[in-house]
């Protein structure tokens, strides 16, 4: 069986480890659990081709424990009790388990006696977000730690690695041509690995070019300056584009992402910009947004550009009011400084809370705030639209109870 060069680069160490420095470098968590040799049983979480196996299998080589590999969708019951009775014969082992969110209930309740004995030190991996796919009972039972995506030069600095193994015998790449690669590979390490090997292994003379790397991704690259803060800037144009309902410049900018097949940060900037900056003047932007989003996965490119083209259309002329990001601006100042005790009017004990269904309008005055900032306001209407009008008046003619003795 041939080995994928990612697996060959795969790090036994954690100083081997690409990224990932808040939990890998001096006196970072994982670290500092290496250099003490001792394990506990945690979660890794985030995007592929990022270091969670590597970073897996890099601390059970170093903390000299017996370890097995798991998948929760491809392994069995069976093959979960045969790791288990190894643990009992090796006095503990460490399941490396894949795609942890995907776990069953049957295996959960194999697993859990024993990861509540400490016979099985478990590390889940994860690109779901642990806090909502990952069964209670094995969370708590685990931490939880984040994995960052890979920037380019964490890319690079992996394919040059592979460049001077021995893996790949007389290998001749530009650092052009290398940083091309990562570029088209994203944060996504492995990816970029095995499109190295593609390459290396499609060329005659073990050349590696940009017609070769194009034969065999002819997804372009595409520069929007010469700094390369291109990304993120044009970004901001997109954005501040919609938020200046500058229709024309949005469509341009929105050309310019879809020709990097960026779909997934168009997406992301379109959701913030719908409850950022369109927010209350048009609230149900939101779920059109979303429901923009759902079309164009279903369809792909290049039909999906002429989804996004209408939804930015109608983001970038629809009324724009940001009231409710800006209050809560101000009072995220308030809760940064501040922890002031709760009310009694509203705290879970409380014998004085008033229910404001029984009021006339379902409103009774009463104390919300803590007693420091219960003369705040936050929140001011940008009255951009009749929705928001609406809701103000609804605002103004609380505020007038709450005045009165």
């Amino acid at each position: 069986m041939r080995e994928p060069l990612a697996i060959k680069m795969r790090p036994t160490k954690i100083d081997e480890i690409i990224g990932q420095k808040h939990l890998v470098s001096k006196d970072k968590p994982i670290y500092n659990f290496v250099k003490n040799k001792t394990i506990f049983s945690m979660i890794l979480y985030g995007n592929p081709g990022i270091g969670k196996t590597s970073i897996a299998t890099a601390i059970s080589n170093e903390v000299d424990m017996k370890y097995r590999f798991f998948n929760a969708v491809t392994n069995d019951k069976k093959d979960l009790t045969v790791i288990i009775e190894e643990a009992k014969m090796y006095d503990g082992i460490i399941l490396i388990l894949d795609e942890i969110h995907r776990l069953n209930k049957d295996k959960q309740d194999i697993l859990l006696p024993h990861l509540e004995s400490g016979l099985i030190t478990l590390i889940g991996l994860t690109t779901s977000n642990p806090y909502h796919k990952i069964n209670p009972a094995i969370r708590s039972r685990c931490s939880i730690f984040e994995l960052k995506d890979l920037t380019i030069d964490e890319i690079i600095e992996g394919l040059e690695r592979a460049v001077k193994s021995p893996y790949l015998e007389g290998i001749k790449i530009s650092k052009e041509n290398i940083k091309r690669i990562a570029k088209l590979c994203s944060s996504d390490l492995r990816s970029a690995y095995n499109l190295l090997e593609l390459c290396y292994y499609s060329s005659s003379d073990k050349k590696i070019d940009q017609k070769v790397i194009e034969n065999i991704n002819s997804k372009p690259v595409f520069n929007s300056d010469k700094d390369e803060t291109n990304h993120y800037d044009l970004l901001s144009a997109f954005q501040k584009s919609i938020r200046g309902s500058d229709v024309n410049a949005a469509l341009y900018y929105l050309g310019r992402l879809i020709k990097q097949e960026d779909l997934d940060s168009i997406y992301r900037r379109m959701t913030v910009i719908a409850y950022e900056d369109i927010g209350l003047a048009a609230p149900m932007m939101g779920v059109k947004v979303e429901a923009a989003i759902n079309a164009c996965e279903r369809v792909g490119l290049p039909e999906a550009r002429i989804i996004l083209a209408k939804t930015i259309v109608e983001m970038t002329l629809s009324p724009k009011s940001n009231s409710a990001y800006a209050a809560y601006a101000k009072a995220e100042q308030d809760i940064n400084d501040t922890n002031y005790p709760i009310p009694e009017t509203i705290r879970i004990d409380s014998t004085i809370y008033k229910y404001p269904h029984d009021y006339l309008g379902s409103y009774v005055k009463q104390q919300y705030m803590p007693d420091e900032l219960k003369d705040r306001k936050y929140f001011k209407a940008k009255l951009t639209s009749k929705y928001e009008k609406e809701l103000n008046d609804i605002y103004e003619k609380i505020e007038k109870i709450n005045k009165t003795s």
